[in-house]
């Protein structure tokens, strides 16, 4: 279902930051192998992170000065642990994702004072608290308008950069197609589909005529003409029912093309506080619908890859408008907050050290693990139901 009034968006960047609030600049380096990333020792601006098989996510400091930090990763031998995020409450302001064994890579944010997260999933010890001392900027505005429209912003940032990896993703797919490994062309695969999954409500609203961006780069088989399937699931059947790479490089190039689409029409939008509510709903509808059914990935059986993504976008797009909402209605606020929080527990329970997906095959599941999620799912759509007519102002 498309998110309501977006092609009325512009393109005008929204001049609000939050109190003590932060957003992403620098962002993402390319990776680098493990060893080549300069650190430097005792900078109250950097925190050096390494990941490793026998301690997990490891950091050199628990205290950082408010500004621009730059967080560098080296991933030293675990498989497991692919992807650090760092999380104010429960929104990621910066992430690096796809850092395999033997490689380095860094992101930079400008944080004020506070209370942060370091997030490894799938790490022995997954979150670990920081701390950043400084004063908060004084100038800004706390009122609920500009805590909403900061937390639009911010969304506008995340959708931004997850589809930048959905493009890199999409290409890493495209070339494996082209080659004779299918094991790593599989993996190609799993490790791309998070990133559409994240922010599917945004691609579903560029539907127009024969323009249909979600149905081409999403559509399961079924859902088009047999004639104009392509796209991600189209390539699915090919890996893992088929086992091939026979034809399917055609279908890798349009992805790589479809996801570029997807990159300039995304690029700059804005959004309004409803979008992101409503948006966060979908992407649960989309968990309760297609996912936990296990009708989306019908020959991978990454499923539960896709509901951990799907939670993730709806719980991003919710936590950027938390900080109003918690003005208007901070009982609400918290309630949903708490459910999202059940909901990321239970799904943290299937994540695997042996598939690329990050997860357990949804195959492996019981009735009863999946009536457990329906219900965790449940109990955070019917609060959140309730959250777009209170931010709509």
């Amino acid at each position: 279902m498309p998110l309501p009034s977006i092609r009325q968006l512009t393109v005008a960047a929204v001049a609000l930051a939050m109190a003590g609030g932060l957003s992403a600049c620098g962002s993402d380096s390319s990776d680098t192998p493990a060893g080549s990333a300069s650190t430097t020792a005792g900078d109250p601006h950097t925190l050096n992170v390494t990941i490793s098989a026998a301690d997990g996510c490891a950091s050199d400091r628990k205290t950082l000065d408010a500004g621009a930090v730059t967080v560098k990763i080296t991933n030293r031998d675990a498989t497991g642990v692919s992807e650090i995020e760092l999380l104010s409450g429960e929104r990621i302001i910066g992430e690096k994702e796809n850092l395999p064994p033997g490689f380095s890579g860094n992101f930079t944010v400008e944080v004020g004072a506070g209370t942060y997260t370091l997030y490894c999933p799938g790490a022995a010890t997954e979150k670990s608290p920081l701390t950043v001392t400084g004063a908060a900027a004084s100038s800004a505005d706390t009122s609920t308008d500009a805590l909403l429209a900061a937390g639009t912003k911010q969304w506008g940032e995340y959708v931004e950069t997850q589809v930048g990896y959905l493009v890199t993703g999409a290409r890493a797919l495209s070339t494996a197609l082209k080659g004779t490994d299918l094991a790593a062309a599989q993996t190609a695969y799993k490790k791309a589909r998070s990133y559409y999954e994240k922010i599917e409500p945004v691609a579903e609203s560029f539907a127009s005529g024969s323009q249909d961006l979600d149905a081409d780069i999403d559509a399961r088989e079924g859902d088009v003409p047999a004639a104009r399937w392509r796209g991600f699931h189209r390539i699915e059947k090919g890996l893992f029912a088929d086992k091939k790479l026979a034809g399917l490089a055609t279908f890798g190039d349009g992805l790589v093309t479809n996801t570029k689409k997807l990159q300039a029409l995304t690029t700059g939008l804005t959004y309004k506080p409803f979008e992101l509510a409503n948006g966060a709903q979908e992407l649960l509808d989309e968990v309760s619908a297609s996912k936990i059914t296990g009708e989306e990935e019908r020959y991978s059986h990454i499923d539960l890859l896709d509901v951990q993504s799907n939670v993730e976008g709806a719980e991003q797009a919710f936590a950027d408008l938390q900080p109003g909402l918690a003005k208007i209605d901070p009982t609400l606020a918290s309630t949903v907050s708490s459910q999202f929080t059940a909901l990321n527990t239970l799904v943290g329970k299937y994540r695997s050290t042996t598939d690329p997906s990050g997860f357990r095959l949804y195959t492996t599941l019981t009735n009863d693990d999946k009536k457990a999620l329906a219900a965790a799912v449940k109990a955070v759509q019917e609060p959140l139901s309730r959250v777009a007519s209170k931010v709509t102002r």
